[in-house]
């Protein structure tokens, strides 16, 4: 647990020392005031006593100081990003702000800055980090490719100040990440010295016993190592004399950590693995010579030595991704004992050890494939752009077409650019993907529709009454989560097409009318569907009348008959009209509806697809069965009833006053403001004679569409309610529907 502590004597005198050194050795990069200013930031979180231990204890003052010298030797790192380095515990404890820091000392310096905050972030969450996703996630949350060696540099460093501490957990899981993480992408750079010092580490913190028995082991047989390799060296080292080529030589032993792996691949002791040790060949030569001087080594060698074709490695010709070259080979040198030799100039040296940073001096050479490409063409980039075009150039590249988002408990998820909250929820399950609302992210909550970003921590939320919809193929971007909908939709069909032919059966019955299959397919067509399961489909959300269907079969079992008679328009007087199970008939008590000549308290029924209200142009329509139905002269199916049946049509009018409620449905659409809803309520209820009967809400993308069910008298009442309806303000349409 993090605490606030105060500095110690000793700890007073290692920052003095560290940053004496580190002053010197970056002081020829530093700009004016550079040292001024930082010397007062450092001083003042010193003085403050508020800087923070990290969970080993360690003072991040003193290992900011040790990380920076790191970066410096190790990678060649200078100011911007020693400065970042040093800056950053004062930034986590709020004694600076990264926009003071930008205003200081520049934008770079504020831009690595802000990279490292967002990668601390990034682990605040809580991620799995054995997962190849964080890497790749880890890279793209760095603004500055700096960032990333820094980070590298920082493990290195917290690896090594570890050794004594008494958190093992915390141990354990550092030496963890640096295995899978670090190490991976130090290689991959070409820091190859610093990813075999992580790799050694954490062997020995994870792995005890093993790391310590190859390491006594190595030390027992040292002197005899080194009395070997003089003997191999010295015939080289004069024949390389004698054809003029200018060089050193220098043996390195394996690191441990390659050395245990060879034990465990190739099931052997420590002696099974033979080549220990590796002798290098450096050749300082123009760079115009160098394939020529490396090859006439080579020869001069094989012609020495046998070598093993097997174990030829020819990194000179075709560079390894990240930008190595060399040739090795292993040779039976004296005492039939195999001998890796390694050839390779100054340049290609300097290259192998320090990686990327090498490469601000040295042209890079292009390579091929995903992230090795890039991260091979950071070399040239470095030169010019401190590594911003190199990072920017990374996210165009490699990760245009991905994303990475965090599920609530820290796991990490993949998905194409652009999927949605919808993908995500198909993603987790096909239960969650059909009954998906919406989401919480970043603790916002936004709709199904909202596309997810890199480093988003996601919630998904549910609910019981949701159902996959067609839209929603448009909605969703991966082929996961489309198969999903397709599937779930064909299921709620088959569901409410079943639910419809039983509730058909059921109202056949109850009108005792014989149902025939062949007649009710032959019924469908007329209605014009070529689809049974489309049919159903409309019945169940209500686009197809039942009634109609009704209508439509009995006219087709009556072969065409007309139940006028003749085509001649009847009186009204000759309709008995039926009060229909399960359908409301206004009595004559109600008002008054005059039909035909003069004709009043005739019994009707009003039409549910327009809905008609007293003072609305209306007329009657008679139906197949005997009944009258009132619709409004705008009906949207008054142009078909005409042109087909117009010897059914009834002139009509309302007589007397309006005193019934009639339900009428309006449809209001608007900007998502605050209090919008609040606002529309307010306006009905101030109307004591209004009643709202239903309202339904539904926001997407910043607009709102909803209707109204208010019961009302009258039409004239009705366009005044709208009038006081469309002044709200952030309403665009209101409309009866």
């Amino acid at each position: 647990m993090a605490e606030h502590f105060e500095f110690t004597i000793e700890e007073r005198e290692k920052v003095l020392n560290l940053y004496t050194e580190l002053k010197e050795k970056v002081a020829p990069s530093l700009e004016e005031y550079d040292e001024e200013h930082l010397r007062s930031h450092l001083l003042h979180a010193i003085e403050q006593d508020k800087v923070q231990r990290d969970a080993f204890g360690l003072n991040p003052i003193v290992t900011s100081l040790q990380t920076a010298l790191l970066v410096l030797d190790e990678i060649g790192l200078k100011r911007d990003a020693v400065l970042a380095i040093l800056l950053d515990p004062c930034v986590e404890s709020g004694f600076i702000t990264i926009d003071e820091v930008s205003t200081t000392y520049g934008l770079p310096v504020g831009r690595i800055l802000h990279g490292l905050q967002r990668i601390q972030e990034l682990y605040k969450k809580n991620p799995v980090i054995e997962s190849e996703n964080f890497r790749n996630l880890l890279l793209s949350f760095a603004e500055d490719m700096r960032v990333i060696l820094i980070m590298i540099a920082d493990r290195v460093n917290l690896m090594r100040q570890i050794r004594d501490t008494s958190n093992e957990e915390s141990k354990r899981r550092v030496s963890e990440e640096a295995a899978y993480l670090y190490a991976p992408l130090a290689h991959k750079l070409g820091l190859y010295k610093l990813k075999s010092e992580l790799e050694d580490l954490s062997l020995k913190y994870l792995e005890h016993d093993a790391y310590y028995h190859i390491k006594e082991k190595l030390n027992a047989t040292k002197e005899a190592r080194d009395k070997y390799i003089e003997q191999f060296i010295g015939p080289i080292e004069k024949k390389l004399k004698d054809a003029g080529l200018k060089f050193h030589m220098k043996g390195r032993t394996k690191s441990i950590h390659s050395i245990w792996q060879k034990m465990k691949k190739q099931k052997c002791a420590f002696e099974g693995v033979y080549d220990l040790f590796a002798i290098r060949i450096i050749i300082d030569c123009p760079s115009d010579k160098e394939k020529q001087q490396c090859w006439q080594t080579f020869a001069i060698i094989t012609d020495m030595y046998t070598s093993n074709p097997k174990r030829m490695r020819d990194w000179l010709t075709v560079p390894k991704t990240n930008g190595y070259e060399s040739l090795h080979i292993t040779v039976l040198g004296p005492e039939k004992k195999w001998v890796e030799v390694q050839i390779r100039t100054e340049r290609m040296d300097d290259v192998a050890e320090r990686g990327v940073a090498a490469h601000w001096r040295y042209k890079g050479v292009k390579a091929e494939g995903g992230m090795d490409e890039w991260l091979n063409g950071i070399r040239q980039m470095l030169e010019n752009a401190n590594g911003i075009e190199a990072m920017d150039q990374f996210k165009m590249d490699l990760y245009d077409d991905e994303i990475y988002v965090f599920t609530p408990k820290g796991d990490l998820l993949k998905f194409p650019k652009g999927a949605t909250v919808l993908d995500m929820a198909y993603h987790i399950h096909s239960k969650v993907g059909s009954a998906c609302t919406g989401a919480r992210i970043n603790n916002k909550v936004v709709t199904f529709r909202q596309e997810l970003h890199s480093g988003d921590q996601v919630e998904i939320q549910t609910s019981s009454t949701q159902y996959p919809k067609q839209e929603w193929l448009n909605i969703v971007k991966t082929s996961r989560a489309k198969a999903k909908i397709r599937l779930a939709l064909k299921e709620t069909q088959q569901k409410e097409a079943l639910m419809v032919k039983e509730m058909l059966e059921r109202k056949f019955k109850n009108r005792k009318i014989e149902q025939d299959e062949s007649l009710m397919m032959r019924t469908m067509k007329k209605l014009g569907y070529k689809e049974a399961s489309d049919f159903y489909r409309d019945i169940a959300h209500e686009t197809l009348d039942v009634q109609t269907v009704f209508d439509k079969y009995l006219e087709l079992q009556q072969g065409e008959k007309t139940v006028i008679g003749d085509n001649q328009a009847r009186s009204a007087e000759e309709f008995v009209l039926e009060d229909f199970k399960g359908q409301k008939v206004l009595q004559q008590n109600d008002d008054v509806l005059v039909i035909g000549q003069d004709l009043k308290g005739v019994d009707y029924q009003l039409a549910k697809c327009c809905n008609p209200i007293y003072g609305d142009q209306v007329f009657g329509f008679v139906t197949i069965n005997g009944g009258i139905k009132i619709h409004r002269c705008d009906c949207p199916n008054a142009p078909e009833m005409r042109r087909r049946f117009g010897y059914r049509i009834v002139r009509a009018k309302w007589s007397g006053k309006g005193s019934s409620q009639y339900a009428i449905t309006l449809r209001i659409i608007g900007n998502d403001d605050l209090g919008i809803v609040n606002n529309l309520t307010s306006i009905i209820s101030k109307d004591e004679k209004l009643v709202l009967r239903n309202i339904n809400i539904d926001s997407n993308d910043g607009i709102f569409r909803g209707t109204l069910t208010i019961m009302i008298n009258d039409n004239t009442r009705l366009e005044a309610i709208i009038k006081k309806l469309r002044t709200v303000k952030g309403v665009k349409q209101v409309e009866r529907l």
